[in-house]
């Protein structure tokens, strides 16, 4: 393949045409998130490239953090790990006080209509059939996270096909084995808020307890939104801690 033959806009560079076709690789599959990526002299050779305007390419990727660079071993599919944003805000610890992943459990997962303020978020049709989906957190059986999970229903119809028992803890892993939906980045706002009624018969707090809310909104690597997530843990559990240099 020559450096004519790159898909997209003539009238682009051709560093970033590159890029596109990379980027498509990994959208629609063909690179998957852990593989490598060729190298830059492979790229130069497939594309009849100079080796700079290929390491432009690279570059351009790792800056969205599509790719991440290890050194002495090549630029590899980044694989993007999100349970750790609670783990950023909240404290979970086991009985014997060790670290530990909470359980997902499942409580309701219907379709229905989406909202307006949702589906603005995920965009798609007011009005739209979605899949909506209620989950607890738990450690040692005692409710620590609610979440409120929204879907769209053309790309995850399948993930309506699974027993519940049977999903798992971790929900990005299934969403891309059952229905080929790979999510790459996420937007997140942290608020606080008094527990409602609801929040508070799931949480076994009082209602009126502060908690801490945050929203997510998920992305595929061409920036679809593919979820959103609101998700309410109780404050006494929550940390916060960044470092500023």
């Amino acid at each position: 393949m020559t450096a004519q033959e790159l898909s997209g806009d003539q009238r682009l560079p051709i560093y970033q045409r590159l890029a596109d076709v990379l980027r498509r690789d990994v959208t629609e599959g063909r690179l998957r998130p852990g593989d490598r990526v060729p190298s830059d002299n492979e790229l130069s050779q497939t594309y009849q490239l100079a080796p700079g305007t290929v390491r432009k390419a690279l570059d351009l990727l790792v800056s969205e953090e599509l790719f991440e660079r290890f050194h002495g071993r090549g630029t590899f599919v980044r694989r993007p790990s999100f349970d750790s944003s609670l783990f950023r805000f909240f404290r979970f610890r086991s009985s014997d006080g060790t670290s530990a992943v909470p359980e997902g459990r499942i409580l309701r997962r219907v379709t229905e209509n989406v909202p307006s303020y949702i589906a603005r978020q995920l965009k798609i049709e007011e009005g739209a059939s979605a899949i909506s989906m209620s989950r607890l957190r738990l450690i040692d059986d005692v409710p620590i996270i609610a979440e409120e999970i929204w879907l769209p229903l053309d790309r995850f119809e399948a993930f309506l096909d699974i027993p519940t028992g049977e999903v798992g803890n971790l929900l990005y892993p299934v969403y891309d084995e059952a229905c080929g939906q790979l999510i790459a980045k996420a937007e997140e706002t942290l608020t606080a808020e008094a527990a409602s009624e609801q929040t508070a018969r799931l949480l076994r707090i009082e209602t009126g307890t502060p908690v801490m809310m945050i929203d997510r909104l998920a992305k595929g690597y061409d920036g679809t939104p593919m979820e959103w997530r609101r998700s309410r843990g109780r404050a006494d559990l929550f940390h916060y801690h960044t470092e500023i240099r």
